[in-house]
């Protein structure tokens, strides 16, 4: 495949003080990368030479200021490097507001590029969301970032490990504060934008199983009764639009039937109802995609790992998991492998 037939895609270094420098290195040593895209780290020149000579990689760090030609050699890794944070704030390890600014802006300028077009997608390494909200950012995750730059009006978060797909009716709230979230509503526009997104991937009649929110599913109202007056209805709802969804099914069940293949896709009604059955199912290779936003961003599902960062045993699996979904999305080519 020559330069003009793999889309680029800006890959954002993530926080320099933690593992995101070494697995986006780790992963671009992989030939398949630059045979199936163009990429262009969006980052820190200084953090990315360091990863290299960390991990030993024989690739060579290009600065560049032009991200239209960037990502054809695939010997060098382009990076796009906006001036934003001096080498003497990283402190690898540690918390650095300085590089959680920088963190964030660089996802900014990888978002921009998307919406003019001049990337096909986004491949994020993580942030850390102490170090973005002692920046000042009240939006301290990617999605919420992007949607801000956007003006998306619904976006969800989708992880996944092999066949398990999970999408979020929350993410980034505290439990006392999501159960709020579980309105009627809310979930019908989360449905809704499921299905949807799973017809573009290439899913002709998705299935979705709509997690319940409380113990057994509330056991007819004894534990609960979101089921019975808000997941219920939506469901219905969804059913008389055309939507293939089931629920509430317990969530010590559904994960377990979404494994066994009876779901496409699993809503989640918080956080850790969804992230934890993924993480137990496939830790490394878990990733996420976003839905709603209008471009493609995945991630890697790991976080800065600060306790290993530096020591050049970070896995890059979840990293080129990303680049490989964001290549999939972008090129019109769906989830099929996925």
């Amino acid at each position: 495949m020559d330069g003009n037939d793999r889309p680029a895609i800006a890959i954002t270094m993530g926080d320099p003080c933690g593992i995101g420098p070494e697995v986006v290195v780790k992963a671009l040593t992989d030939s398949r990368v630059y045979d199936s895209c163009r990429p262009l780290v969006v980052g820190n020149t200084f953090a990315m030479q360091r990863a290299v000579e960390l991990t030993g990689s024989s690739l060579r760090i290009n600065e560049t200021e032009d991200p239209v030609a960037a990502g054809m050699d695939a010997d060098v890794i382009d990076v796009l490097d906006i001036h934003n944070l001096n080498p003497e704030d990283i402190t690898v390890g540690e918390i650095s507001p300085a590089c959680g600014k920088a963190a964030m802006e660089w996802v900014s300028r990888a978002g921009e590029l998307a919406v003019e077009g001049t990337v096909a997608g986004l491949a994020t390494a993580p942030l850390n969301k102490e170090a973005a909200s002692l920046a000042g950012y009240e939006s301290i995750g990617h999605m919420e970032l992007l949607q801000e730059l956007t003006g998306a009006k619904t976006v969800a978060t989708m992880l996944m490990a092999k066949n398990l797909r999970v999408v979020h009716l929350t993410t980034h709230r505290s439990l006392r504060v999501a159960c709020d979230y579980v309105r009627k509503p809310r979930i019908m526009d989360f449905l809704q934008l499921t299905h949807d997104s799973f017809v573009k991937w290439g899913f002709p009649h998705p299935r979705i199983g709509a997690a319940a929110l409380n113990p057994h599913g509330s056991d007819g109202g004894l534990l609960g009764d979101e089921e019975a007056e808000e997941i219920a209805p939506a469901v219905a709802e969804a059913r008389e639009r055309g939507i293939d969804v089931t629920g509430p099914v317990p969530a010590d069940v559904i994960f377990h039937q979404a494994i066994q293949g009876r779901y496409d896709a699993v809503l989640a009604m918080f956080h850790d109802q969804g992230h934890i059955p993924v993480k137990v199912y496939g830790f490394e290779e878990s990733i996420t995609a976003n839905l709603g936003l209008p471009f493609v961003r995945t991630s890697v599902d790991h976080g800065t790992a600060f306790d290993i960062a530096g020591k050049g045993i970070a896995s890059e699996v979840s990293m080129l998991e990303s680049i490989r979904l964001a290549v999939s999305l972008a090129r019109g080519e769906g989830m099929s492998d996925f």
